[in-house]
Order: C-alpha cells, then sequence, then structure tokens
C-alpha cells in the first residue's frame, strides 16, 4: 500500500494479550510531514476514488431493497466514466455538490459567511432532492440556515444529502479532523439535523484522518469519536464495527443486523413504511461496511459499499473516495481509474469546474487549512498538526415523534375533504404536474391550510421543478390528540392539479401490533 513510509510513525506501541498474541494498536502522530506531490496526489485520490465508486454503483441505486447478491454482475466497461459524463450527467450529484462549496470556499475564503453558501446553493441550476431540495425552498422563501435544515422545519433532516456532500471538508483539512468537523456545521445545517449532519461530520472526519493513517479498522473507529455516544448514530456505527469483529468474513450477517434493528426509516416522509430507505444513519453504516469488510482493497470496498443496496452510488463514492486518499491517486489500481483521463479537463455539469481544476482548488485550500491550524507550509513539503478527534454536540431530530401510520389519500385536493388522524405530528405529500426546465412556469400555487378548524398557515408550491415544495404540508408537536386538516387552494390553475397523496401519522411511541 502506498504511504506506509511517511505515516509509520502513526503506528505505535505493540500489546502483549494474556493469551501471549500480540496486536497492534494504532495511534495518532502529533504531525505528519508529506511532500507536495503525496499531498496532491492523497487529495486527487480522494476526489477521483468518489467518482469511480458512484460510477460503479450508478446502475444499482435504488434498484434493490435487499442486498445486491453476488450472483448479480455489477461490470465496469470501458469509458464507463465517459458515458455517464455524455448520458446521465445527474448521477454526480455527490460531486458537483460538493464543487458549490468548494468554488465559494475559493473566491471568498476560508472565513466565507453561511449566506455565500445557502445563496450559491438556492440558486443553483441543477435539480435537487430530500433534506437539499426542502432547504432549497426554506432558503428561498426566507428561513435561512440553520433553521433550513431544522427539523421543524424541514422533514429530510435525517436524510442522506449532507453526508454525500461533506467530502471537500476532509479533504481540504488533511490530518485536522476537528478542522474538517469545523467546516462541516454551518454548511451540513443548511440542509440536515442530528443524524443527518453526524452523516458529514462522520465522513469528513473519516476522510481527514486517511491522510495520515492507512489503517481502515483505525480510521473508522477513530473519526466515530467525533459523534456523541448517546445518539442513534454513534450506536449505529459502534454495532456495525463489533459485528464486523464477530462476522469478519460475512458482511451478509451484518447488513443483516443492521437491518433488523436501524432499517426503519422515521423522518423521511418517502421512506417512512416504505422500501425506500435515504436515512443517513443507515447508508452511513453502508459505508464502513465497505470499508471495514474491503480491508484496503479497493474493488472489494466499493463492491460492499454498492452491494449494501439502499443509496448505492452514493455509499460506494464515500467509501471510495475516503480508501482513495489512503492509497493515493497512483495507488488507486489502474483498471478502476482507466477512464479518469478521459473526463478529468471536461466540466462536470451544472458547473465550469473539471476535476483537474477541483484538485487544484482543495489542494490551495487544503494548504490555507494546515497554515491556520499552526502546520507548516514550506516549499516542497507541509508539515501537518494532527488532531485528536474531538466530540460534537449533541443533537437529535425527530424526539418524541415516531411514525405510527401511512394513510394513502390519492385525491384532487379539492376533494380531499377534511382528513382527521390521531396523533401528534403529521406530514401530507402530494403531486403536482411539474413543468421541464426547458419550459419553466411562474405559476405558485398557494394552498391554505385549516388545523383543527383555524387557519394555520399559506403553503406556496411552486410549480416549478427547481424550486418545489417537496412536502404539501407538515406539523410536528401538536398535542397527542385528535386533529382535523383541511385545504384550499387560493389561486387554482387548471394546468396544475394538486393530488393530495398521502398522510403519514406521528405518535410518542411506536403503534402496537394488534390481532384478533
Amino acid at each position: 500500500m502506498r504511504g506506509i513510509s511517511i505515516i509509520s510513525i502513526a503506528v505505535a506501541a505493540v500489546m502483549t494479550c494474556a493469551c501471549g498474541e500480540k496486536t497492534a494498536k494504532t495511534t495518532l502522530p502529533q504531525e505528519v510531514t508529506l511532500s507536495k506531490e503525496k499531498l496532491m496526489d492523497k487529495i486527487k485520490g480522494g476526489w477521483a476514488g468518489q467518482m469511480i465508486g458512484c460510477t460503479y454503483g450508478g446502475p444499482t441505486e435504488f434498484n434493490y431493497s435487499t442486498f445486491i447478491n453476488d450472483n448479480i454482475p455489477i461490470t465496469w466497461p470501458e469509458h464507463r466514466i465517459q458515458w455517464y459524463y455524455d448520458n446521465a450527467p445527474g448521477l454526480y450529484d455527490d460531486i458537483y455538490m460538493d464543487l458549490t462549496f468548494v468554488e465559494v470556499f475559493e473566491k471568498e475564503g476560508l472565513d466565507a459567511p453561511i449566506e455565500s453558501f445557502a445563496n450559491a446553493f438556492a440558486t443553483a441550476e441543477y435539480p435537487l432532492w430530500h433534506a437539499n431540495q426542502a432547504a432549497r425552498y426554506n432558503i428561498l422563501n426566507g428561513i435561512m440556515p440553520p433553521e433550513s435544515g431544522f427539523w421543524k422545519n424541514n422533514p429530510h433532516a435525517d436524510d442522506i444529502d449532507f453526508q454525500i456532500e461533506a467530502d471537500y471538508a476532509g479533504i481540504m483539512a488533511p490530518g485536522m479532523p476537528n478542522a474538517a468537523v469545523h467546516f462541516t456545521d454551518e454548511i451540513g445545517h443548511m440542509m440536515n439535523y442530528g443524524d443527518g449532519w453526524y452523516g458529514g461530520v462522520y465522513v469528513a472526519a473519516m476522510y481527514s484522518l486517511a491522510f495520515v493513517s492507512d489503517d481502515v479498522e483505525f480510521i473508522v473507529s477513530e473519526a466515530l469519536k467525533t459523534i456523541p455516544k448517546e445518539s442513534n448514530y454513534y450506536q449505529c456505527m459502534a454495532d456495525v464495527i463489533e459485528w464486523h469483529k464477530q462476522f469478519p468474513d460475512n458482511w451478509e450477517l451484518t447488513w443483516a443486523r443492521v437491518e433488523r434493528k436501524w432499517g426503519f426509516d422515521i423522518g423521511c416522509p418517502d421512506g417512512a413504511f416504505g422500501t425506500t430507505n435515504i436515512d443517513a444513519l443507515i447508508n452511513s453504516a453502508y459505508i464502513i461496511m465497505g470499508l471495514l469488510y474491503g480491508q484496503g482493497d479497493f474493488y472489494k470496498t466499493i463492491d460492499v459499499s454498492t452491494r449494501c443496496g439502499k443509496d448505492s452510488d452514493c455509499n460506494p463514492a464515500s467509501s471510495g473516495g475516503i480508501l482513495g486518499v489512503i492509497l493515493g491517486y497512483e495507488g488507486i489500481p489502474d483498471y478502476w481509474k482507466k477512464g479518469m483521463a478521459e473526463v478529468e479537463d471536461r466540466n462536470l455539469a451544472y458547473t465550469d469546474i473539471s476535476m483537474n481544476k477541483t484538485y487544484q482548488m482543495s489542494f490551495n485550500q487544503a494548504l490555507k487549512v494546515i497554515e491556520r491550524y499552526e502546520g507548516k507550509v514550506g516549499e516542497n513539503d507541509v508539515t501537518i498538526n494532527v488532531q485528536t478527534p474531538e466530540t460534537v454536540r449533541l443533537e437529535q431530530g425527530f424526539e418524541g415523534h415516531w411514525p405510527v401510520k401511512r394513510v394513502d389519500i390519492r385525491k384532487p385536493i379539492q376533494e380531499a375533504g377534511e382528513l382527521e388522524f390521531t396523533g401528534k405530528g403529521v406530514v401530507f405529500t402530494y403531486l403536482m404536474p411539474i413543468d421541464k426546465r426547458e419550459a419553466p412556469t411562474g405559476y405558485v400555487a398557494e394552498v391554505e391550510v385549516y388545523l383543527d378548524g383555524a387557519l394555520d398557515q399559506v403553503v406556496k408550491l411552486p410549480a416549478s421543478n427547481l424550486n418545489r415544495k417537496l412536502d404539501l404540508y407538515f406539523k410536528y408537536d401538536l398535542p397527542n390528540a385528535g386533529h382535523k386538516i383541511s385545504f384550499k387552494v387560493k389561486n387554482p390553475d387548471k394546468s396544475h392539479q394538486i393530488e393530495v397523496r398521502s398522510m403519514i401519522i406521528y405518535s410518542d411511541k411506536a403503534a402496537p401490533t394488534l390481532h384478533q
């Protein structure tokens, strides 16, 4: 494995067990010196590993409700990356979303205000989903970070969104996980909260530590120190680490245990009682399963993260990127990076930034972060002041709320009538014909929402795909009792009929299963 010599000081004491066997215990060094060439190689490895992993898993994304059996082939044809650039460039939202933040840092420096990131994110031309789109809608309607990502304003707050976008923070803070976490805080809370933010914190910390350790198990465990032990997120990752120790040769057993204990999506209206689970917690589990069971082998790492299913392009993108930092660009096997040269000078979709430009911007930012955090930048090398991970604050979304029922409605809004439910929270999903970006419309439906007979709010529903509202209406922290909801469209338009699709009801505990 490349880079071992420069970080060999990270391997410290050898401890003797009672049984007489010796086990190596890895610790972090106080500082690490890298040549600038090696630093750039690792930065390139991180971005390239992310793109390769995303491409490998691309054909499988949300196509399987269980893990993907080894008998199902996942191929790697010639020019696969170039094909996606030409035919489905939206696959790389993992990367061009990161680049929104990288570009703001490049233009405005390390202290760029959150308003700059929020404006760039909210007004970008790329389509968004889940927590990202909910945050975009919030920002465009005056709910700014961190409130834009807070769970009472964003039903998707626990979703994977920031987890797949936090690579930039770890790459710009080599060997400095606390600095990496610092650069996730305001940005991550634009669209996420609680477990959703923790996904980005953990991924960024693993990227950062990958610059100064080549021990995958150590990186996975050490980075977890950034997450509060009281959180569900920490407990899930700790379970994966423990189950890997129990079943080191059988990732499917670990997968089954993860699904049984952690496989129920609480927050996302699309995931509750559904087969889609976009929750950061479980998808993070599949990232570290790839790393732990891959054991430094690039193919095994991205293959396991892919075959775990769920968001099976984003998860191998993260595990491939983290391992790509460890290996460096030159250490990624040629078989996997053979298509990179075909695209590295081409701009990613919705940007004027190529991968080669991305490498250079991240390198420039890494040098600034190294200096800011008491490291040294010389003519030919850098000395990193390595940080021991510190735990971030505890925050948990959807506390006291548990989805107990999904009710299919599937009626035009004007025919939905008064809808009743018993609980302390509710989310309504909807459909409205959405104009294509090529033929945008300025229509914005205004819907009055009446809660228990009184006007609660007027919801704006833009017909524009870019600016759409994901969920018709949501409300949490209600008295845990019976409630009535009704809707009235103030400005109906025949070409934009609104359909109320479903109602997800929340109570303070799981509903009991009763049989007669």
